[in-house]
């Protein structure tokens, strides 16, 4: 008990470990809270605190932190727009038929790169200006965008 009682830092700080390593699995940011409080507690028997404050400061650190932090954290975290990247951010944009687009076959060039292309209605003949409606595998999926081109043939 006297190994406890003057190496509870060390208890503190593996529960503290664990529990990080819990919220890396779960993403809840409860288990991050209570690690915190861990934390808290570790200082705590660090400073030669009895452990009744250990258990003490543990608790209100961690139910003072799901308390107040979580809630900001979960409202921070739901805040942030999806960003779209790679082949995602290309839907929407513009595309210069290549080679005749039908719904079966055809090139564009969207900013620069030459991709296969399926029309989604109607066909297109080289040099329209269409717009990407979506992305299957390494075809684009192209319509009508209401643009006309001066390199029209």
């Amino acid at each position: 008990m006297d190994w406890i009682e003057h190496n509870a830092w060390m208890l503190w700080l593996v529960l503290a470990l664990i529990l990080g390593g819990i919220e890396m699995v779960s993403l809840s940011f409860v288990f991050i809270m209570l690690s915190g409080g861990a934390l808290a507690a570790f200082v705590a028997a660090l400073l030669g605190g009895p452990a009744w404050l250990q258990g003490l400061v543990f608790a209100l650190v961690s139910v003072g932190m799901i308390a107040f932090v979580r809630p900001v954290a979960l409202r921070h975290m739901r805040s942030i727009e999806d960003v779209r990247t790679n082949v995602d951010r290309l839907v929407g944009s513009r595309a210069t038929v290549m080679e005749a687009v039908d719904s079966s076959k055809g090139l564009v060039k969207i900013g620069g790169d030459v991709w296969t292309a399926r029309a989604e209605r109607g066909e297109f003949l080289p040099g329209d200006v269409v717009q990407v409606v979506a992305i299957e595998g390494a075809t684009a999926v192209v319509a009508p965008s209401g643009e006309t081109s001066p390199y029209r043939t």
